[in-house]
Parts: C-alpha cells; sequence; structure tokens
C-alpha cells in the first residue's frame, strides 16, 4: 500500500510539474515588442502615448506579447541607437518608433538588427546626408516597414468643423515644427475651412497661422495662443505635440473665465486633455484631427507575428482605410456640423474633393 500510495505521489509531481514547465513554456513563446519614445514623455496625450496605447492594446487583447518602452534623455541619433540596442539586447525582436526623427537611426538598425523587425511611423528610413544636391539615400529593409498618414484629409475634416462652428470668423494654427507630417495638417485646415465658406456658406477665415519650431515648449504654445485669442480668435487648431499643451492651458484658464474658446486636438482624442478640471464635464475641445498612430502599431505588430509583415514597404494609410478622420465622439459639435462634416467626408472619400497635400497644391486650391 505503501508503495502504491508514494508511487501516486511521484506521478502526481511529475503531472505537475510537466504543467509548470508547460506553463513557462507558453510563457517564454510570447514575443516581446518594445517602444522608443520621440519628443515629449510616454503620457504626452500625442503621438508617444497614442503609439503605446495601440500597443499595450494589442497586449491586453491578444496576450500573445510583452510590451516595454525606453525614453531617451536626450533626441540624437545615437541617444536612439542606445536604446533600440537595449531593446534588442533584452530580447525584444519587434521595435516600433514613432517619429520622423528615428530615420536615421533606423537606416543603421536595421541593417545591424536583421532579425529585429522595425516599424517606423510617420518616417522612412535614410542616411541623412544633405550635403549632395541629390540628397539622402533612403533604403527600407526587409525588416523594416514605414508609415504615413493622409494628414491633410483629417486637417480638412476639422477645418470644415471649425468653420462652421466658430462664432467670432475668425481661426488660427500653430504648428510644431515645419516638417511634412504638421504642414499637411495645416494645408488640410486651411483647404476645410475654404470648402466649408464655399459650400455651406460659413464666413471664416484663418487669420494667424504659425510655427512654433519645436514640439515641446509648452511656454511659448500657451504665449501664441495668448496672442491668439487676444485677436479675436475662438478656435485654434494645433499640430504641435507638447507645445499644445500650452494651447490648451490657455484656452482652460479663459474659458474658466468666462471666455468661449476652443481648441483643435491632433494625433488623438484630446477631448479629456480639453477638461477645464479633473471632475468637470466642460472640454474646451472642440474636435480633433486624429491620426491613426495606435491603430497603425497594432495592425503591423498583428501583420509581423502572423507571416504577412510587409518589410521593405512604405504605406500611406489614408480616410479611406479609417486612418484618420475625427473622433468618433465629438460632444462639442452639433448635429448640423457633424452632418455637414460627414458630407465633405463623403466627398473626399468619392473623389470629388482632393485635399491638398503640398504647398502648390494649397495655394492652388485657394485661388
Amino acid at each position: 500500500m505503501r508503495k502504491r500510495v508514494i508511487a501516486l505521489l511521484m506521478v502526481v509531481m511529475v503531472v505537475g510539474l510537466m504543467i509548470a514547465g508547460c506553463s513557462q513554456a507558453a510563457e517564454a513563446t510570447k514575443t516581446k515588442v518594445g517602444m522608443v519614445t520621440d519628443s515629449g514623455t510616454i503620457d504626452d496625450k500625442s503621438f508617444n502615448q497614442g503609439t503605446w496605447e495601440g500597443i499595450k492594446k494589442y497586449e491586453s487583447d491578444n496576450g500573445t506579447i510583452e510590451a516595454t518602452y525606453q525614453q531617451p534623455d536626450n533626441e540624437a541619433e545615437t541617444d536612439y541607437l542606445n536604446a533600440i540596442s537595449d531593446l534588442v539586447d533584452n530580447g525584444y525582436n519587434i521595435i516600433v518608433t514613432p517619429g520622423y526623427k528615428f530615420e536615421t537611426a533606423i537606416y543603421k538598425a536595421q541593417d545591424q538588427y536583421t532579425d529585429t523587425k522595425f516599424i517606423l511611423i510617420d518616417g522612412a528610413p535614410n542616411d541623412g546626408d544633405y550635403s549632395t544636391d541629390a540628397g539622402p539615400t533612403y533604403k527600407t529593409g526587409d525588416n523594416t516597414v514605414a508609415i504615413f498618414f493622409n494628414e491633410h484629409e483629417a486637417g480638412f475634416l476639422v477645418g470644415v468643423a471649425a468653420a462652421l462652428s466658430t462664432e467670432t470668423g475668425k481661426l488660427g494654427f500653430i504648428g510644431g515644427m515645419e516638417i511634412p507630417a504638421v504642414q499637411k495638417f495645416g494645408w488640410g485646415y486651411l483647404a476645410g475651412v475654404k470648402y466649408a465658406n464655399d459650400t455651406f456658406g460659413s464666413n471664416a477665415e484663418v487669420v494667424d497661422y504659425v510655427y512654433e519650431g519645436s514640439f515641446n515648449n509648452v511656454a511659448g504654445g500657451q504665449q501664441l495662443a495668448s496672442g491668439m485669442y487676444d485677436k479675436g480668435i475662438d478656435i485654434i487648431f494645433h499640430a504641435a505635440g507638447g507645445v499644445g499643451v500650452g494651447v490648451f492651458s490657455e484656452a482652460i484658464e479663459r474659458a474658466t473665465n468666462g471666455e468661449n474658446v476652443w481648441v483643435i486636438g491632433v494625433d488623438s482624442d484630446q477631448y479629456e486633455q480639453g477638461k477645464l478640471s479633473q471632475d468637470s464635464d466642460r472640454s474646451v475641445t472642440l474636435t480633433s484631427a486624429r491620426k491613426g498612430v495606435d491603430v497603425a502599431a497594432y495592425d503591423y505588430i498583428e501583420a509581423a507575428l502572423n507571416g504577412s509583415f510587409p518589410g521593405g514597404q512604405t504605406i500611406t494609410l489614408s480616410l479611406a482605410d479609417g486612418a484618420v478622420g475625427l473622433p468618433e465622439e465629438n460632444p462639442n459639435l452639433s448635429a448640423d456640423v457633424l452632418a455637414k462634416v460627414d458630407e465633405a467626408k463623403q466627398a473626399v472619400l468619392d473623389g470629388k474633393v482632393i485635399v491638398p497635400s503640398t504647398q502648390e497644391e494649397i495655394d492652388a486650391f485657394l485661388k
């Protein structure tokens, strides 16, 4: 009897060890996905945060990845390469980098770490050499995908919304650095205002249009916003990353004191950022020019895991892909404005309106 009990205990122990081993093996099969932040912090309520939320959503939805991020102290190529190296050394074999500042780092890293898949959002890998007329050499490796967006289409829709919502007829735009993604937001905004005036009978004008020159000067953003609101501008569209924090601060302060001013957010739905206080039901966010960096991170992690990763390709996501546009919920837009925005959106989808995406195109559109 004693021998049978001992034998039974041994069987139980073996089975337990097998289960534990299987559990550890399952845990070990999780793919490690890392992100390196661009300018600002992981909770910037903009580009970094949106990308990270897409990664974390994939982790939550599927349970097949283990995610972390690196936030370099500075923004030089060496800082980004060191962060990428740390991630690779720790077994992270899918790395997501949001922003054009990663272009030269990924250009080098994709050749150095050929077993790692890179998802570069808003940039194309290049050597950064502008010393010749030919400009930089571009190369997107087989282990890299470069993703862009039609920001001008999102800018167009918020331009329509702004033109139809302004009470003073005066609108403003604050960009961060004058780079293509920010420029396209602004050009689309100008086009949307004109389209609303011509099509729906609004009478609005973008009377102040500036670039702050960075993505992290909060005080500069507040100062610019203050000047615009003082001119009678009642709606400012910011495409400026952390500079937009200052724009929101100024709008919240003025709204708290009874002024009727608004901000249009960028990249993600910034309604919460516009709340007058943590417990307030009121937000100064009129709407946001949503850019699906979260969708891009999510979808291309999935592609990397299921064997359909489009390595070597540069992909542009559009309004037709559902990758740009307004948030699903827009509490501060009237039903009439939303209906007209939908009309404008359909005109773009039907090809009746081609939204300008270059300086030459917006110049021709505004004539």
